[in-house]
């Protein structure tokens, strides 16, 4: 992809935040944008650093996570295409509390502050998008603690699984799936990342998928997983 060819706000019109955004203001936020290559494995930001944008992954995969004084990493979110971060941050007047980190080659486009408050000014609308877009990530970071408190590894497991599906954008996990329908999982970074973000330990993920393929629930081919029946393997737990 040719940076200097990108259209910075034909790509913004496509993300919820800014759909209802005329072509003119479109413009007008694009010119605060900065669009940027990152390496696997390169810095995206770290704790510390001001915090003068918030920023959505174009393309690749970024890590968002946490280190302990221990040295310990927990990973906090993992950011696909489409997915933004730091936008509650940016508000704050502080610096960036966690690092961001790039698991393969990415084009990430960030968005200044200056460009959004400006924006914010001129059109209360946009103030709720913000909000709106705030707090889904608000409400998915209290089905994390949910989750991490209240299930097991193995619902933690299961529940990623269905979740992580392209076709489920909801924040339900495996609620819905109650059709007995075939579905594939192709894991989008390590179980090592994947088991952090679920705060379970590698092993014990790796051993949860194996108990689950013995049962029949699943197939593993390396980061493909098969899933003959959702509804079955999302009613394991129950049983």
């Amino acid at each position: 992809m040719d940076i200097q060819q990108f259209d910075i706000p034909r790509y913004l019109a496509a993300l919820p935040l800014f759909q209802e955004m005329t072509p003119a203001e479109l413009q007008r936020l694009a010119t605060g944008c900065r669009l940027r290559r990152y390496a696997r494995g390169d810095t995206v930001f770290r704790v510390g650093m001001p915090c003068e944008e918030f920023h959505v992954t174009v393309t690749g995969q970024i890590k968002l996570f946490a280190i302990s004084p221990t040295g310990q990493e927990k990973v906090i979110e993992l950011a696909g295409p489409g997915v933004s971060f730091a936008e509650a941050l940016m508000f704050t007047d502080k610096p960036y509390i966690i690092n961001a980190q790039a698991l393969a080659d990415a084009l990430v486009l960030s968005v200044g502050k200056a460009a959004v408050v400006r924006e914010i000014e001129d059109d209360p609308r946009f103030a709720m998008h913000m909000l709106a877009g705030i707090s889904r990530r608000l409400h998915g970071l209290v089905h994390d603690v949910q989750a991490y408190s209240l299930h097991s590894g193995m619902q933690r497991v299961i529940g990623y699984l269905l979740h992580s599906l392209p076709e489920d954008g909801s924040s339900s996990g495996h609620a819905d799936c109650r059709e007995a329908v075939a579905l594939n999982v192709s894991l989008p970074v390590s179980k090592a990342t994947i088991a952090s973000r679920l705060s379970i330990t590698p092993e014990y993920f790796s051993r949860v998928l194996h108990e689950l393929e013995e049962a029949g629930l699943i197939r593993i081919d390396k980061r493909d997983i098969h899933i003959p029946n959702a509804a079955r393997l999302a009613s394991h737990t129950l049983q």
